[in-house]
């Protein structure tokens, strides 16, 4: 029988072998740090692609709150420059009142009713006056309550005095002022 020796040739099968497995070895190992290189450099890349966005919307945010605040404060003075038209148009309604208050004193104060006082206190007017008789202060009432510019008449108090040796009634009634519609005043 004829002996061969194998343990040479499988030497070096063993010793391929090893090799191949070392190449391929450092092929994987190269190959996974470039596929993790190249994941690493794209998400990298996500990141600051993504950051570079957040700063311009920040920028864009300190800009429309810069905007904002205009806004808010162009507002504040147009509501005060509103409150102030208001004013000046209540104002200039309330200019010719006291004439029209005194105007309409004379055409409904009846004969025989003499106005000591009128005074005037936002709204409400405080009459204090003589009159010959009881009638007569009924019949200013009347009037007054008809009145475009004068409404709720209430008498206070009326009582028998003298003045200059003569026996008549003082009375002290209130009343309030009213604005009139455009077409009462036209009548």
């Amino acid at each position: 029988m004829i002996r061969i020796n194998l343990l040479p040739h499988r030497e070096e099968k063993r010793k391929a072998r090893r090799q191949q497995f070392i190449v391929l070895a450092v092929l994987v190992s190269v190959l996974a740090s470039l596929i993790v290189f190249l994941g690493y450099s794209i998400i990298d890349g996500y990141i600051s692609t993504q950051d570079a966005r957040n700063d311009f919307l920040k920028k864009e945010i300190v800009v429309l709150d810069k905007q904002l605040e205009e806004i808010k404060r162009l507002k504040e003075q147009a509501a005060a420059l509103l409150a102030r038209k208001q004013v000046i148009e209540s104002l200039q309604g309330d200019r010719a009142e006291a004439v029209h208050l005194l105007n309409e004193m004379v055409k409904q104060v009846p004969e025989g009713v003499y106005l000591k006082s009128i005074k005037q206190n936002g709204r409400t007017i405080t009459l204090n006056g003589y009159t010959q008789s009881n009638a007569r202060v009924s019949a200013l009432m009347r009037n007054l309550e008809a009145s475009q510019w004068i409404e709720a008449p209430k008498l206070i108090e009326i009582k028998a005095v003298t003045v200059d040796k003569r026996r008549v009634s003082e009375f002290s009634m209130t009343a309030t002022t009213k604005r009139p519609s455009v077409e009462e005043v036209k009548k």
